[in-house]
């Protein structure tokens, strides 16, 4: 028998606020129809004064657990990708974990920008299958809007803040690609080209929180590309096809990038789970929102095969087969 990570439930967690693209017209030389045209994007999210990122990761955890039918005391690790943290140190998992009322486990987060929630699901499938944990959350949280320069028109209309959470749980399989669970992962980095997406503060350059910095173009030639080979990669290592994908949960930074992907990918639009309309580019937290969104609709059901990929700042990309 093989083991597999088996997702149990998800949830997420969006702020109240709701920023229309019209918003931004007031302050920047932009419209509406501009930012739809170049992004798909037709509204965000934004955090309130005083909102952290553990405060919406923990909301997400909640509901995660909820839909499992479990309790904070059942989960023996909480894997937290963000960029965004509440302090510098401690983890926003340690956060999390006492948030839940987990008074065992062990907490750490992930940082590895946008694609931050593939790397934690790949370090939460191995926990699992190490024996290091049978039960693991795993969560994508930012608050993007508090590190946005307010007068670049081409990034601060791009993003947005929330959180979604995955319940994962060890349980025996066949081995073969029928198998619940996570199916395969791939992951990559390339950091000499961190300075076309970057935020440029930090504790040992200049102690400053900072604000993003991107160069949009060469983002999109290299995340469409990069997207289409590691997602063929893991399907390959699951031993399916494209074919066989029932849906395609993508990092939701760009509906042309997602369109783009998905047709080199050779699927169908129809099979791809898109909420960035309604959510912006919440890094991290943009596939568990997009995944929760659809199995929550019941767009996703039990025996669905997907396929997670994501791109970001690092660069790091990567993607994740899961059959739910």
């Amino acid at each position: 028998m093989t083991l597999r990570a088996v997702p149990l439930g998800v949830g997420h967690y969006l702020p109240e606020r709701v920023v229309e693209n019209s918003e931004f017209e007031a302050s920047l030389d932009t419209t509406d129809e501009w930012i739809r045209s170049r992004s798909g994007i037709e509204r965000r999210h934004f955090a309130a004064e005083g909102e952290t990122t553990s405060a919406m990761a923990i909301a997400a955890a909640r509901g995660a657990l909820e839909m499992a039918g479990l309790t904070a005391a059942d989960i023996d690790a909480v894997v937290v990708a963000t960029s965004t943290p509440d302090l510098t140190f401690p983890s926003v998992a340690t956060m999390v974990q006492a948030g839940l009322g987990m008074e065992r486990g062990f907490a750490f987060d992930v940082q590895a920008v946008c694609a931050g929630f593939v790397y934690a699901l790949a370090n939460a499938n191995a926990l699992i299958l190490s024996g290091q944990a049978r039960r693991v959350i795993v969560i994508g949280a930012e608050t993007f809007s508090r590190i946005m320069d307010w007068t670049d028109r081409s990034t601060c209309v791009l993003f947005g803040d929330g959180a979604g959470a995955i319940v994962l749980e060890a349980q025996e399989g066949t081995g073969g690609p029928e198998d619940r669970g996570i199916l395969a992962t791939d992951l990559h980095s390339d950091g000499r080209y961190r300075e076309l997406l970057y935020v440029d503060g930090g504790v040992s350059s200049n102690g400053a929180a900072g604000v993003l910095r991107m160069e949009g173009r060469e983002v999109f030639r290299h995340a469409v590309e990069k997207l289409a080979e590691t997602a063929e990669t893991a399907m390959e290592r699951a031993g399916v096809n494209p074919a066989d994908i029932d849906w395609i949960v993508p990092h939701q930074a760009n509906l042309r990038i997602i369109t783009r992907t998905a047709q080199k990918m050779g699927v169908d639009m129809e099979r791809v789970v898109v909420t960035v309309q309604d959510h912006g580019n919440t890094s991290a937290a943009s596939i568990p929102l997009a995944l929760s969104v659809a199995v929550q609709d019941g767009r996703i059901r039990r025996g669905d095969l997907l396929v997670a990929e994501a791109i970001g700042g690092g660069l790091a990309w990567g993607s994740v087969v899961i059959r739910w």
